[in-house]
């Protein structure tokens, strides 16, 4: 693929690389999508990471700029969305 082409997460031409995994994460994979389904798998796995990276970024960009958020506003946020009374055992 050349260096020009500017295409974004999930877009553009299949490119065939080398990934080495550890045994038990391949045999994971496959357990759940199947011998042929590990490309489309692993594909979107690296679009979520990619995301979940861009978002950390604008987080860090944002907290440079306004500061951390106060935790325990943050747990009230999270008490509602969660229906919890305090968040606890909510996923971060």
């Amino acid at each position: 693929m050349a260096d020009d082409d500017d295409f974004l997460p999930g877009d553009g031409p299949s490119s065939g690389i080398s990934v080495t995994l550890a045994a038990g994460t391949l045999r994971a994979i496959r357990e759940r999508v199947g011998k042929r389904g590990v490309s489309a798998y692993l594909e979107r796995a690296a679009q979520r990471q990619i995301e979940r990276d861009n978002l950390d970024e604008l987080i860090a960009d944002f907290d440079k700029v306004h500061g951390l958020a106060d935790p325990a506003a943050v747990a009230a946020k999270r008490a509602r969305l969660t229906g919890g009374a305090d968040g606890a055992g909510a996923a971060a």
